[in-house]
């Protein structure tokens, strides 16, 4: 009996082939025989993991989404290391969500299609939403966070403020990618990091007072006799 690692392995070969299809000729391309010939097996092993090309979608939206995630928390992660200030966080956070590289665009491009696929499919439309308000949620986490070390003010209401950061994003997200095909750094190396940024400085306008307290502090000194 194959073991658990070759089911996975096999499900993560198929959603490598539905991702391929999508980002090279769209969602139309994607079929159960297309994705068999793509990931290099029969058509009967592909109906063995998913039974409709909707289970496929949604499993491929799922990889893609645990991809951002990882990097996304990989960010996190060095940010917090470095002890940088959670706008700066944040504006890398959110560059991994906008299609600047082909990898990203491809990743965009399978998003976009399971967002339309959602419109007539009530289970994907379901994933759909959950996922927008897991990213939301994630920023405004981020938004209390700065309140609590002084990046943002005391009185500032989280959600709207996450809302209008994540509609900022995913508006940039869809200029640089229909863009992309003419110059794919006219957009993004013009306007990304500056447009993230100053959206980033209207919500932590403050400074963490880690920071401050750390400069406050007098030098240490050592004693002697």
């Amino acid at each position: 009996m194959p073991r658990t690692a070759d089911h996975e392995q096999r499900r993560r070969q198929i959603a490598d082939a539905v991702r391929q299809l999508i980002a090279e000729h769209g969602l139309d391309a994607v079929t159960v025989a297309r994705t068999a010939a793509t990931a290099g097996m029969s058509v009967g092993l592909v109906q063995h993991y998913f039974r409709s090309k909707d289970e496929m979608l949604l499993h491929t939206f799922r990889e893609v989404s645990t991809g951002i995630r990882a990097r996304v928390e990989e960010r996190i992660r060095d940010g917090a290391e470095r002890r940088l200030p959670i706008a700066r966080v944040m504006a890398a956070v959110m560059t991994e969500y906008i299609p600047l590289d082909k990898a990203r665009r491809a990743e965009y491009r399978v998003a976009r299609a399971f967002a339309g696929r959602a419109l007539d499919a009530p289970a994907l439309a379901e994933v759909d939403t959950e996922t927008a308000r897991g990213l939301r949620e994630e920023i405004a986490r981020a938004v209390r966070n700065g309140k609590e070390c002084g990046e943002v003010d005391e009185g500032l209401d989280p959600l709207p403020a996450a809302v209008r950061l994540a509609a900022v994003m995913e508006g940039l997200a869809l200029q640089v990618y229909r863009e992309a095909d003419g110059d794919p750094e006219a957009i993004g190396a013009r306007f990304v990091a500056p447009l993230l940024d100053a959206e980033l400085a209207t919500v932590f306008t403050g400074e963490c007072r880690q920071y401050t307290q750390q400069a406050d502090s007098p030098p240490k000194t050592s004693r002697t006799g």
